[in-house]
């Protein structure tokens, strides 16, 4: 199995910034499709980023211009920055590695944006 620890998640007052770092144990997140997900209270959890590979990105409609998410494969870590963020971003952020027909997540960080 591969284990997903993240990290980086905390409370923000609107329009503030924070990086969520996803660092993945046992599995290389260069040949990985990595995502970041999102879940609020009492709502599904969604797709936030995605990087497919190193130069290919996809994100949410809400989140575009404001996050962006990249890998260190020297760290072997994938990386979410938000910058400009929103009191409707607040949700638990999980980390997620896709390598055919593995899938794993991370536990979850809590990310809280104050207005």
């Amino acid at each position: 199995q591969v284990h997903l620890v993240e990290s980086g998640g905390g409370l923000v007052q609107a329009g503030g910034s924070l990086r969520l770092s996803c660092a993945a144990l046992g599995g290389r997140v260069t040949v990985a499709t990595m995502g970041w997900y999102r879940q609020a209270p009492g709502k599904q959890r969604d797709l936030v980023a995605r990087i497919v590979r190193d130069s290919i990105t996809h994100y949410v409609d809400s989140v575009k211009g404001r996050f962006t998410i990249s890998r260190d494969n020297t760290e072997n870590t994938v990386d979410l920055h938000m910058n400009s963020l929103k009191p409707e971003d607040t949700a638990v952020y999980y980390c997620n590695f896709v390598f055919g027909e593995f899938n794993f997540w991370g536990p979850g960080t809590q990310v809280t944006v104050s207005s």
